[in-house]
């Protein structure tokens, strides 16, 4: 595994605009969760937002100047963040991107992908967590995650390929039954006609994908980026040289997997059907 490259804090547009946020509440006397009621959103999204974890989203500064009074004081600030600044260091809000994506390329060595899940896999995965999910919490990801299974019935249709090891879909985990229906609904989503999937075989004398799953994207704006997600932390390279680094190896990735055909072929084969 390649050790994690080291980011130095900076100080952005976002953490300027969470220290007005911040400052615009206070002197409305109202607290973050007031605030966020109001707002109909999470306590620790405004929490996000005011610590530049989060980036402030336009339709949510409209609502913000709105119920604060600050005469469009936040939509305007939104508005004049510089481009390379849009997203930000720390990253809550990935699925917003993900949600908007024009193409999305995604590589995953150790579950299913989230976005082809089945609500079976999906509980099952969530079940997995330490310390374990509270039920009322493991439903609300739950329900969040199908939620953003939207994206496959999205028009305009977005170009979605996926990678995935040979291990996730032989592995034990669950019951049979359960891993069944997930590959049969993978072998569904073969034939969309927007997406591609294929397998990392098992016996591979090579592998480019060693240092972990990723996510690249393409924006509408056709910017570039790479989501990386580790234990208890997340990442969005938006810098050009690491983006590029990064797309490369996925599409070293790709040659190196089973082909289009051939990955479904294997899917048959699991399920017995050839």
């Amino acid at each position: 595994m390649q050790p994690a490259k080291k980011k130095s804090k900076r100080i952005t547009s976002w953490h300027l605009i969470g220290a007005q946020l911040a400052m615009f509440r206070k002197a409305a006397r109202m607290t973050q969760a007031v605030l966020a009621e109001r707002c109909s959103v999470g306590e620790d999204t405004i929490a996000s937002i005011e610590q530049g974890r989060r980036a402030l989203q336009w339709d949510l500064a409209v609502l913000l100047d709105e119920l604060l009074d600050t005469k469009g004081a936040l939509q305007v600030a939104v508005e004049k963040v510089p481009k390379k600044e849009r997203f930000p260091a720390f990253v809550q809000d990935f699925v917003d991107y993900e949600q908007k994506a024009a193409t999305l390329l995604s590589y995953q060595n150790q579950v299913v992908p989230g976005l082809l899940q089945t609500e079976e896999y999906i509980r099952f995965v969530f079940s997995c967590q330490y310390p374990p999910l509270e039920d009322d919490e493991r439903e609300d990801w739950v329900a969040g995650r199908l939620d953003r299974q939207k994206l496959l019935e999205r028009k305009p249709r977005p170009m979605l390929h996926f990678l995935l090891e040979e291990s996730i879909l032989r592995g034990e985990l669950g019951n049979p039954v359960m891993m069944r229906n997930q590959i049969r609904h993978l072998r569904h989503c073969t034939e969309l006609p927007f997406l591609g999937l294929q397998i990392m075989p098992t016996k591979l004398p090579k592998h480019a994908g060693l240092a972990g799953p990723m996510v690249v994207l393409e924006t509408p704006d056709h910017d570039h980026l790479v989501y990386v997600e580790g234990q208890l932390t997340s990442y969005l390279h938006e810098d050009p040289d690491d983006v590029s680094a990064l797309q490369q190896m996925y599409g070293m990735l790709r040659s190196q997997a089973l082909s289009v055909e051939a990955s479904a072929r294997l899917l048959d084969t699991l399920l017995g059907e050839t």
